[in-house]
Formats: structure tokens, C-alpha cells, sequence
């Protein structure tokens, strides 16, 4: 029974040691910059919504 509790600590350190060496390497919750490669524009949209069209 003992082994099943010391294998049960060693798990949870592990699994704690894991989680922080994550949030270390992830640079704490930082997310990286959003680039565009052109700027973002309607294309092709209609200038009228479409219920005020006659088609």
C-alpha cells in the first residue's frame, strides 16, 4: 500500500513540475502579436444591404 501512495506523491510532483515548466516555456499566459499581411477591406460586399435591393 505504501508503494501506491509513494508512486501517487511522485505523480503529482511530476505532474505539478510539468504544468510550471509549460507556463515558464509559454511565457505566462503571453500570446504572440497578431501580423497582417495586407490590410483588411470589404472586397467584393455590396454598398446596399441586401432587404433594400430590388432583384
Amino acid at each position: 500500500m505504501e508503494i501506491f501512495g509513494i508512486a501517487l506523491v511522485v505523480l503529482i510532483v511530476i505532474s505539478v513540475l510539468a504544468s510550471l515548466t509549460a507556463v515558464a516555456r509559454d511565457g505566462r499566459g503571453h500570446t504572440p502579436p497578431e501580423y497582417s499581411i495586407r490590410d483588411w477591406s470589404a472586397l467584393d460586399l455590396p454598398s446596399r444591404n441586401y432587404t433594400t435591393r430590388n432583384f
